[in-house]
């Protein structure tokens, strides 16, 4: 069951802390709307990874895509072409 609670609660934020685990954010509400979610900084951390992971597979998919598309550059060009663009 989530943990809500009014942001007016956070006028004792000790207490409002002492509720937040991995995997059990409280969320805040004002005017009776959610409003905030204060989460684990462990959790948020894990969150972040995801999102990073998700969007690098959506890069992956799109060069993948183009790849099979337009055709594949070889590897050896592609390391030259690196190789001159950052042997300074």
């Amino acid at each position: 069951m989530p943990n809500i609670k009014p942001i007016s609660d956070l006028r004792n934020y000790g207490k409002v802390l002492h509720d937040v685990a991995i995997g059990a954010p409280v969320f805040l509400t004002k005017n009776g709307r959610g409003r905030y979610a204060v989460v684990d900084i462990d959790e948020y951390k894990e969150y972040e990874k995801i999102l990073a992971w998700q969007k690098l597979k959506v890069e992956l998919d799109k060069g993948r895509r183009s790849g099979n598309e337009n055709g594949w550059i070889p590897a050896e060009e592609v390391k030259r072409c690196l190789a001159e663009r950052y042997s300074g």
